[in-house]
């Protein structure tokens, strides 16, 4: 091998361990509950049972990149900066632990519950936007229904869009963002599940 064709070999060795080292590590994020754990009933009457789910969510956001939206409708994909753990869950999950902190007399569980048998109620939700832009706001555009399991008939309904500004450009900032607007979604779910029980 030339000397020409053994330098030019290197160096694009090193290039390729320079770009290597300068690629910066990926963050992962994990949405959170932030209600607190339902205080403990003292009653001995029948908890109802609440189901939460099934749950969508549009596929353009239901990936393992961070999806936030510029300017003309541009669609941006974080490759940097991910979910920890398969979004749809984590979305699901919160929900439905924020939802059990408001209820005490209730027993909540995620979809599928069938290994805890039937349930009094279930939940259904499709989201249709849950993304931020940065720098500005998070947005949570949803439709639900409020199922009886007895008679499997729709007993209330509704739909949310709802806005969280964003304190910075970061994607600290967004997920805060995100979480904020799942915690103010549990809270319109569990008023309807409230009014619910109190027709009975």
């Amino acid at each position: 091998m030339s000397n020409t064709y053994l330098n030019g070999y290197i160096a694009l060795l090193l290039g390729s361990l320079l770009t290597a080292c300068a690629t910066p590590p990926t963050q992962f994020y994990q949405l959170e509950a932030t209600s607190q754990p339902p205080v403990t009933s003292t009653t001995t009457a029948k908890k109802m049972l609440i189901g939460i789910g099934p749950l969508s969510l549009p596929a353009l956001v239901d990936r393992k990149q961070i999806v936030t939206r510029g300017a003309n409708n541009a669609i941006q994909l974080a490759e940097f900066h991910q979910w920890a753990t398969p979004l749809q869950d984590n979305v699901l999950s919160v929900l439905s632990k924020n939802i059990a902190a408001q209820h005490s007399n209730a027993i909540v569980r995620n979809y599928p519950w069938s290994v805890y048998g039937e349930m009094d109620y279930r939940v259904i939700i499709d989201i249709s936007r849950f993304d931020s832009q940065l720098g500005k706001s998070a947005t949570l555009e949803a439709s639900w229904a409020i199922m009886s399991e007895k008679n499997h008939t729709i007993i209330s309904n509704g739909q949310t869009n709802i806005q969280q500004p964003l304190h910075d450009g970061s994607y600290d900032s967004a997920v805060l963002a995100l979480n904020k607007l799942l915690d103010t979604f549990s809270q319109q779910i569990s008023l309807a599940l409230h009014q619910v029980q109190q027709k009975e």
